[in-house]
């Protein structure tokens, strides 16, 4: 190795390094602020590493029971997995029709899906305020995982046509040959072989559903009960609340979709390598 190829090995290392500094390090300064005693924050916020004798849990259960964030995070639980289960199955079979199906305006249905994606959500605000107003779903977590549904449909099913191309055709053809009818076809043959792509899918529809503010304050924000996660941590940056509970809830709410990373992991590696193939 020359001398190039050693700067060159350091000055990578050296990028990765400050790279994990800069996207870990607010996270650990966060975690570790959590395990202290407020008074001890309070008499030295920048001090990163608490003694074995300051380090105490008593902000997670403030954060989960005190201020509701337990409550909070089961309703958006129960919210986001309902969006996931529903819009990815209308994705499904809205990405192999966009894919497999001859019909009018199928070259520029790609397009109009990213479109309607792109729209921002200020603007269907109102409308859709409007629409759950009248058939009397404002204020219910029923409404709100319509209005997710809605939101997520066009991504997903842009994001899945990719991978259902990826599919040979050949494969589906000789299926059918074989008896197979279209949705017999799609269960047993397409979702295995799309199914990095599927579960790639559905995590990304998790994390929107559960880290969505906006139509959640418009449609929840009277009904403190069915409050979601964006909802409880936004109660936590009021004035009054002690620093190591806000640091407590903001660490806790992250746990569902890091664990849904480190639960799918295989399967979104592969998923996001075959979604840019082309079969």
């Amino acid at each position: 190795m020359n001398g190039g190829d050693r700067v060159l090995g350091v000055l990578k290392w050296l990028v990765i390094t400050l790279t994990v500094i800069v996207c870990a390090g607010p996270l650990i300064y966060g975690f570790l602020l959590s395990l202290r005693p407020f008074a001890s924050v309070a008499a030295a916020p920048l001090s990163l590493i608490p003694s074995a004798e300051e380090v105490t849990l008593e902000a997670y259960p403030r954060a989960m029971g005190e201020f509701g964030l337990g409550g909070f995070m089961l309703n958006s639980l129960q919210v986001a997995l309902a969006t996931v289960v529903l819009a990815v199955l209308f994705s499904v079979l809205g990405g192999y029709a966009a894919v497999r199906l001859d019909f009018f305006g199928r070259r520029s249905v790609n397009v109009l899906f990213l479109g309607v994606y792109m729209l921002p959500g200020i603007v269907l605000a109102v409308p859709l305020f409007v629409l759950l107003s009248r058939v009397g779903l404002t204020g219910t977590l029923v409404g709100l995982v319509l209005v997710y549904i809605a939101q997520t449909v066009p991504v997903a099913l842009y994001m899945l046509r990719n991978y259902f191309i990826a599919v040979p055709a050949s494969v589906e053809e000789a299926a059918m040959i074989d008896g197979c009818g279209r949705l017999a076809l799609i269960r047993r043959v397409v979702l295995p072989m799309a199914l990095p792509g599927i579960a790639a899918t559905s995590l990304y529809v998790f994390m929107i559903a559960w880290n969505e503010y906006l139509f959640a304050l418009l449609f929840l924000v009277h009904e403190r009960p069915r409050w979601t996660v964006a909802l409880g941590i936004s109660q936590l940056t009021e004035f009054s609340v002690p620093a190591t509970v806000l640091m407590a809830g903001s660490i806790a709410v992250t746990i569902p979709v890091v664990a849904g990373f480190f639960l799918a992991q295989r399967l979104l590696i592969s998923g996001l390598t075959a979604g840019a193939e082309k079969g």
